[in-house]
């Protein structure tokens, strides 16, 4: 999706303009990959725009780092306090997209990290529907990828590495070349990892079912849990449990999250459908209190909200 500029970028402490937001060619992560980033959303409220689990992203940015050896040169406090000020300056009261980024610079080359300096970017602009609206209303096409997730013994599957999204977009250009709107990804065994870059559930008889993401693969989504605390809010039970491809093909529902694509179900995998193909009412009733939650319409969740 095209990105429309803002005005500012936070780097390193400093507010830049957005057209100066650039990095020497050399830059370390540039020819390795080694690096980590989150994807956050800010959604406009009655009083205010709110960034939506910023602490949740900010601790798992930090997690990456820990896994990837990178010492980070700020607290997950102030990178909290910069996210909220480049929302403030650029003044996205409309909601926005967030891009933390923890990148190796320029001054070092070589497969070792240890010596690049560590920088720090974080960049909001406005983004919508990460699938598309009508995928969002009434479910898209999926596709199992011939390739397959790496494995976490071949690649931290518990960091959100920046190198590590070679997987995923190959795995969603194939996809896309063919016909269909997003990928899911088989794990190094066979079975059901997650998208390429959402988790996804199954419903199966009233139950919400979602792939455990340690042992596939998949990256535990802060979406995810969000919509675990729903389900069971609505009264769902979920549980995590080993998934054949065959699974989605019979499935009564299934939907995929993540905080660009939010929560959008899945109307059919390798051609055949899901359940009856449309959202199902399951799908329809977590969905609706994810859009009424993010907005700061539900009391019980605002401590998910940063106000700005």
């Amino acid at each position: 999706m095209p990105i429309t500029p803002t005005k500012k970028i936070w780097m390193d402490g400093e507010l830049v303009a957005w057209e100066k937001a650039t990095v020497h060619v050399l830059t370390h992560t540039l020819h390795y990959g080694t690096g980590a980033f989150e994807g956050i959303r800010a959604y406009p409220t009655a009083s205010g725009v709110a960034i939506f689990r910023l602490r949740d992203h900010m601790e798992r940015l930090m997690r990456s780092c820990k896994i990837l050896m990178i010492d980070v040169p700020y607290t997950m406090l102030e990178l909290c306090d910069a996210a909220v000020e480049v929302v403030r300056v650029n003044k996205m009261d409309e909601g926005c997209y967030l891009r933390p980024l923890i990148y190796l610079g320029y001054g070092e080359m070589g497969v070792n990290p240890l010596l690049a300096p560590v920088n720090v970017a974080i960049a909001c602009w406005p983004w919508g529907a990460y699938l598309g609206d009508e995928g969002v209303e009434n479910g898209v096409r999926m596709k199992i990828s011939s390739w397959v997730r790496h494995g976490p013994n071949a690649m931290p599957t518990a960091s959100k590495t920046v190198g590590g999204y070679v997987n995923s977009s190959l795995a969603k250009v194939e996809a896309v070349k063919a016909g269909y709107d997003e990928a899911i990804m088989l794990g190094p065994d066979g079975r059901v990892s997650e998208c390429t870059g959402e988790n996804l559930f199954i419903v199966r008889d009233g139950l919400l079912i979602s792939p455990p993401p340690s042992e596939v693969g998949a990256l535990r989504g802060v979406t995810q849990a969000s919509v675990v605390r729903i389900a069971n809010d609505h009264g769902y039970s979920v549980s995590f449990e080993a998934m054949r491809r065959d699974d989605l093909y019979i499935a009564d529902e299934a939907f995929l999250t993540g905080t660009a694509a939010e929560i959008v179900p899945i109307g059919s995998v390798d051609d055949r459908a899901v359940g009856n193909g449309m959202p199902g009412p399951i799908t329809k009733a977590i969905q609706a209190t994810y859009h009424q939650a993010v907005r700061g319409e539900l009391a019980q969740y605002e401590s998910w909200l940063t106000r700005i």
